[in-house]
């Protein structure tokens, strides 16, 4: 089921987070949205970091997000899906906002995976000073022709100046990046002092991900490179200089992700069933560890 493999792939040879060198076989998974080619996720022995190995390389990954129907950078309303991650993502919008505010009431802020930008425009409406990175480049002259943004290229960040922002944020961003420990060194050097970084990732952990297994819509290989649950994100974020301070659930995901995982796995959308098994996904998150299908870290620059 399984066999198919992409043209240019890279070996990891040690864990990103504690270098460890022994992995094992923790899931094999497919790229239902794309191309149908398989995967395999392992597990670092030491620390229990999730990764694809072997992956896409930085010059071939860019084939898995060639399809108009890649909802983070679309901005249409027809379809199901579409409008349904419309009404979320405006939801959400304010649900973001009040808990930045809650640590910030005003200030700058980078939104690194802004796509086409309607985050930051929510932001710079409240009088936020935003800049956004966005390695596509549809998306990005997007946001800057539709909301007059300021949006960079994701290999200028080196090129961004020190202590620059207050407020660092990435949406379902970080499991997409190649190298983290160059990623969280650059987010500790473009933040202020006691700046905080606003990080949100699917959780493997969760009910919805148990029980969809391998067409767990959450998963997304190849283009989710890292799968993290609880332990190693704080302990990766710790390595680079930071203090996690809050994690907040992102209830509305496991419903979405619990559709398309449906629609993986029985070729069907089958709504009711879905939403059972978001909804006792949250559920039982409530009941065990706050294993939410989506979670989002706030952690605070300490060095």
């Amino acid at each position: 089921m399984f066999h198919v493999k992409p043209k240019m792939m890279e070996k990891i040879t040690s864990c990103d987070l504690c270098g460890n060198d022994s992995f094992t076989q923790y899931l094999e998974a497919k790229d239902y949205f794309l191309t149908n080619e398989g995967f395999t996720i392992v597990k670092c022995d030491n620390c229990g970091l999730l990764f694809v190995n072997p992956r896409p390389s930085p010059a071939e990954i860019s084939r898995y997000y060639q399809s108009e129907n890649y909802i983070s950078h679309s901005t249409k309303q027809a379809g199901f899906l579409n409008k349904i991650y419309a009404y979320i993502r405006k939801k959400n919008h304010v649900k973001k906002y009040k808990l930045i505010q809650s640590y910030r009431n005003s200030g700058s802020l980078i939104d690194i995976g802004c796509a086409t930008g309607e985050f930051l425009d929510f932001f710079q409406k409240k009088g936020w000073e935003v800049t956004g990175v966005e390695p596509d480049e549809d998306a990005r002259n997007f946001a800057r022709n539709t909301y007059s943004l300021n949006v960079i290229d994701e290999k200028n960040i080196p090129e961004l100046s020190e202590k620059k922002f207050d407020v660092v944020t990435m949406w379902h961003v970080l499991e997409h990046v190649h190298d983290l420990n160059e990623r969280l060194y650059q987010i500790n050097r473009i933040l202020k002092d006691n700046g905080i970084a606003v990080i949100a990732v699917p959780n493997p952990n969760c009910h919805d991900a148990s029980f969809y297994k391998s067409f767990w819509a959450g998963y997304d290989v190849p283009r989710h490179l890292f799968h993290f649950t609880q332990k190693p994100i704080t302990a990766l974020f710790e390595k680079k200089g930071f203090h996690l301070l809050k994690k907040i659930p992102l209830v509305y995901d496991s419903f979405y992700i619990s559709m398309i995982s449906e629609k993986y796995k029985t070729g069907k959308k089958k709504l009711i069933k879905a939403f059972y098994h978001g909804l006792k996904s949250n559920i039982l998150a409530k009941q065990n560890n706050d294993e939410f299908s989506s979670l989002i870290y706030i952690f605070q620059k300490t060095d």
